[in-house]
């Protein structure tokens, strides 16, 4: 087992053994934090996603942002492509059904949806962190290939890439690749942390 995978394991196995309590606390807190922070002031479109698999719950930020009149996404994937992430309108009331992951995600996708660079800041998912803005994902690689022209254009910025995630996903070190798009920030239910403006 590699130790990437090592740590997917243990850290997935501890966000399950939450309780609902717990998860709501975690999430309420976040929220309240990351609400805010400047970039979330400042963005009109928000990408988020729906908690899967015990991951940190942003619908209490969601549900801030649509009271501050911001326009909020939700992650896509179309029934044929490259496996890359397109973001499609999410209000209250919205259709939803399950990919072929399981999650949720706007029906009619393929005719509302939005490219990434539309977007001001993207909530991501994670499973582990550390304090340089690397992140470990499920290990699809979708946020990853989505995102990677952040990686060759220093002065094009968009969105920001926020890591949501309990504090206790955060490890001293992760190994990364050179793929690997770098986060400018994270939020989790004690802090947020900053690595790009």
């Amino acid at each position: 087992m590699t130790e990437r995978s090592a740590i997917r394991r243990q850290l997935r196995q501890q966000r399950r053994a939450m309780n609902r309590h717990q998860r709501l606390a975690a999430s309420s807190t976040l929220a309240a934090r990351l609400s805010g922070n400047r970039w979330f002031r400042a963005a009109r479109h928000i990408a988020a996603y729906l908690a899967a698999d015990g991951e940190i719950d942003p619908r209490p930020l969601i549900e801030r942002a649509w009271s501050m009149n911001k326009r909020v996404y939700l992650p896509v994937l179309l029934p044929v492509g490259t496996n890359r992430l397109w973001f499609a309108p999410y209000e209250p009331g919205t259709s939803l059904s399950a990919n072929r992951f399981g999650i949720l995600e706007p029906v009619n996708a393929a005719r509302t949806r939005v490219h990434p660079l539309r977007l001001d800041i993207a909530l991501t998912p994670m499973v582990a962190f550390d304090n340089t803005g690397n992140r470990l994902g499920m290990g699809g690689g979708f946020y990853d290939r989505t995102f990677h022209y952040l990686l060759r254009h220093r002065h094009w910025r968009r969105p920001h890439l926020i890591g949501l995630a309990y504090a206790f996903q955060q490890v001293d070190e992760l190994p990364h690749a050179n793929w690997d798009v770098p986060l400018s920030g994270i939020a989790t239910d004690r802090n947020i942390l900053s690595f790009r403006d």
